[in-house]
């Protein structure tokens, strides 16, 4: 009898990349300060009602006397979502998805005008075997950043999930378990937009609870996002400021040997950029048509790299925990830290519940702050879990 061939050893080849951790890495420095057009375009592609943030007679009449960015900005005003720091070293015929975040905000808001400057940092890496692409690679950077002024704005560490695409195909782990996309009827498509239009007036005058008035158990008002679609996905990409074409310039740590800066991270066939190209074609720097990220927007993509169908955005995900939290704080609220875990994506077709309740109180906190604890799960229509954030929030007295 004939025994079986044993599969070949499919292996991550990380040469390049151990001997960065630790170390500062560059990258993409926009060129221009935020301005009330990218604050309002943030806001709207995360459909994000609050008038401080687009509504310039409201927000005039606020404590800060006109527009002032939501918290989320920072990932807008940043360089390849947040995951640059994460996603350092060539690794051939990759891939990569988000795989979570942790934020810090350290109450300094962002106004039209201000600029924010990144320090990114490889932190580190570990390989597991997952159902999903065999070896995979989670890597994590920091990314902190300062306005014009040096104030300190915010500190990220980034989670990246990287694999090699072409086991993630075979394995069809998405295609598996995925169905059609969902034919919402008429009623379903009214249940889902007066729930949503419920949260976008849960707290439109930005009024917040104050610390001795909410208790541990109480729930937070739900919310729910979708159906998502290409639509939907392409209005997200477009808010970050980075994929218009010319808006950043390359720039490199100092003293720092053979720095990651811009290089190729090995991305597989038919998904990197032409940086020559670009200088002359637009097309060919927009991730909408060509790079990593156009699967989002292309099944056929999608599939090439494990993904099944159309998907949304990592960084939109954790923009979307942020913005839900900051809206039922308040004006004089805030949220000072989130670490959210992302288990999957938000596939087009599908909505996306947003579901919190208080946790734990604490009067006298590292921040020197009043904070409430909060723990946030997403999930789609199914039930299906695309994050879990626990989350510390500031409320007023």
């Amino acid at each position: 009898m004939t025994k079986k061939a044993p599969e070949p050893t499919v292996e991550l080849d990380l040469s390049d990349v151990g001997h960065r951790v630790g170390k500062p890495i560059g990258g993409g420095q926009l060129w221009d300060p935020c301005s009330t057009s990218d604050i309002r375009r943030w806001v709207m592609a995360m459909d994000y009602p609050n008038p401080l943030h687009w509504d310039q007679e409201f927000a005039r009449e606020s404590r800060y006397g006109g527009l002032v960015a939501p918290q989320s900005i920072a990932v807008a005003l940043d360089y390849g979502h947040g995951a640059a720091p994460a996603c350092v070293g060539r690794i051939p015929n990759s891939h990569l998805i988000f795989g979570g975040e942790e934020w810090w905000f350290y109450g300094c808001p962002v106004r039209p005008g201000d600029q924010l400057f990144q320090d990114r940092r490889f932190h580190d890496y570990k390989v597991t075997e997952t159902k999903f692409a065999g070896p995979t690679m989670f890597s994590r950077g920091d990314t902190v950043h300062r306005n014009q002024h040096g104030a300190l704005v915010a500190k990220e560490r980034s989670t990246a999930i990287r694999y090699l695409a072409e086991e993630a195909n075979k394995r069809g782990m998405y295609e598996n378990q995925l169905g059609e996309i969902k034919k919402w009827t008429a009623t379903e498509l009214a249940e889902v937009d007066a729930l949503r239009t419920e949260w976008l007036m849960s707290n439109r005058l930005g009024v917040s609870p104050h610390f001795d008035e909410v208790k541990v158990g109480d729930k937070l008002p739900r919310r729910v996002l979708g159906p998502h679609s290409i639509a939907s996905f392409t209005t997200e990409y477009r808010a970050f400021l980075f994929n218009i074409w010319g808006t950043f310039r390359w720039t490199a740590p100092e003293r720092i040997e053979d720095p990651w800066v811009y290089q190729d991270p090995g991305w597989t066939e038919g998904f990197g950029f032409d940086e020559e190209g670009a200088k002359i074609d637009p097309r060919l720097r927009d991730g909408l048509y060509v790079g990593p990220s156009r699967g989002h927007i292309d099944a056929d993509k999608a599939g090439d790299v494990g993904m099944a169908r159309a998907y949304g955005y990592g960084a939109t995900m954790g923009a979307w925990c942020t913005d839900y939290l900051a809206y039922w704080a308040g004006n004089d609220g805030m949220v000072r830290h989130t670490k959210a875990d992302f288990r999957g994506p938000a596939f087009e077709g599908d909505v996306t519940f947003f579901d919190a309740e208080i946790v734990d109180k604490t009067a006298e906190s590292s921040w020197g702050v009043p904070l409430v604890q909060v723990k946030l799960k997403l999930t789609n229509q199914d039930g299906g879990v695309l994050v879990s954030c626990t989350a510390e929030v500031e409320l007023p007295l």
